[in-house]
């Protein structure tokens, strides 16, 4: 399926419903395609920075020009980035949507340089890429620190990659919603509507994305009506600065700037937006200067990091397999949302079902803290559910069953690097 899904540049995550490049997406791809074709995983990477703005910021979709404007909304014509992001640097050569997703990136960068280290020397895949991953990183940690506390805001729910969260819900409520006759939903096309976003929810989505574009995605503080720091995106920031420090080392340069950044980056984090009381990370709302009290599977992927109290990764493995999360309990797969939360469902996009990477992450963190029974459990479960749900998008957390599209891609490339895992 990842073959179907290959455009010759990069990987469609489902021919139906995305039909074009996805930013995080291609990160878990190239994870999983090292272990088939490193070259082609290096490409996967390179064909996303490729489109990347002047000012750092990795654009969340990449058109291909070739799809007709009508299988995906919001569709190039309504972000319009070569126009109404030029004073950001936006490429001209090619349309992208304006706002950005988890930096996965250079984590996935050099898991790739990893497996064929002689390939990526003879094809300068680090030099060529690490320029780029630093502005990245910097966009994040420099424009985006909208709340001065040093941690990178989204402004816009997407951004999180948890599109459909509860946790947005509190911050989203101060938006007025785009009139449901001014778009036209492609995503209606190819799934259930009890599987998507509602009406009202996607109005506020596509409001908060025209004035962004109409403010030409500019990342003035002043003009942000949705400004969220979430502890996902964050992880995965700092994630990327250990692994820009094995690249720097690896490229002969000093590693030290990326390794003070995430110590610095993971001080701020457990400062910032652990919550002892709740026994994970929490969202914190910048315009309203106050935590979000929705528990959210992004609150547990600080477990990725290395960096982290022993006392809190303690706390978030015992939250994992709690009341809330039922990982090794009652959940065959960690939700994405609380299990007792008032807006859990089982079926709802990022309300409640369980999507593979989300669990994969969380599989590195067992093993990152100690937890490798566990680690190996929840693999051979993911293992189970992907082949079960014909490798769909996501699924139900307690029965397994397959939700969104199936043969998505970034299922079946993690599933390809558990595989390589075990064989290891």
């Amino acid at each position: 399926m990842l073959s179907g899904n290959w455009t010759g540049c990069s990987t469609v995550p489902s021919r139906t419903l995305y039909p074009h490049q996805w930013s995080w997406d291609s990160g878990f791809v190239a994870i999983g395609l090292r272990h088939l074709s490193p070259v082609r995983a290096q490409r996967e990477l390179e064909s996303l920075l490729a489109a990347q703005w002047a000012d750092g910021r990795v654009p969340h979709i990449v058109f291909n020009p070739d799809v007709p404007l009508t299988a995906y909304f919001p569709s190039p014509d309504f972000w319009r980035s070569s126009d109404a992001g030029d004073k950001a640097g936006a490429p001209a050569a090619v349309e992208t949507s304006g706002i950005v997703q988890p930096p996965i990136h250079a984590l996935a960068a050099w898991l790739v340089h990893q497996a064929d280290p002689v390939a990526s020397e003879r094809r300068g895949f680090l030099r060529r890429l690490y320029p780029r991953l630093v502005a990245w990183q910097r966009y994040l940690t420099d424009r985006r620190d909208l709340g001065g506390r040093g941690l990178a805001a989204i402004v816009h729910p997407w951004e999180s990659g948890m599109d459909n969260s509860p946790c947005w819900d509190p911050p989203l409520a101060r938006i007025d919603p785009a009139a449901t006759a001014s778009f036209q939903r492609a995503d209606l096309d190819h799934g259930c509507a009890t599987d998507r976003p509602t009406d009202l929810d996607y109005g506020r989505y596509v409001r908060l994305a025209e004035q962004y574009r109409d403010h030409g995605y500019a990342d003035d503080a002043s003009q942000h009506r949705f400004a969220v720091e979430d502890p996902g995106v964050n992880a995965l920031l700092i994630a990327s600065e250990h692994a820009l420090a094995d690249i720097a080392t690896a490229l002969g340069a000093d590693p030290s700037d990326h390794q003070v950044r995430a110590e610095e980056l993971t001080t701020a984090l457990v400062k910032g937006l652990w919550s002892a009381e709740d026994g994970l990370f929490l969202c914190h709302d910048v315009i309203a200067g106050r935590s979000i009290g929705e528990r959210s599977a992004a609150g547990l992927l600080p477990l990725i990091l290395p960096g982290l109290p022993d006392d809190i990764s303690a706390t978030l493995l015992a939250t994992a397999s709690g009341e809330h999360f039922g990982l090794d309990g009652i959940a065959r797969l960690v939700p994405s949302y609380d299990l007792k939360g008032h807006a859990f469902d089982p079926c709802r996009y990022w309300r409640g079902p369980a999507w593979f990477n989300v669990n994969w992450l969380l599989a590195r963190g067992l093993r990152q803290h100690g937890a490798a029974e566990r680690a190996d459990t929840l693999r051979a479960t993911l293992l189970g559910a992907a082949a079960e749900s014909g490798f769909a998008e996501y699924v139900d957390p307690f029965t397994g069953a397959a939700r969104g599209s199936r043969d998505f891609s970034w299922t079946a490339a993690l599933t390809i690097d558990l595989l390589a895992e075990v064989s290891r």
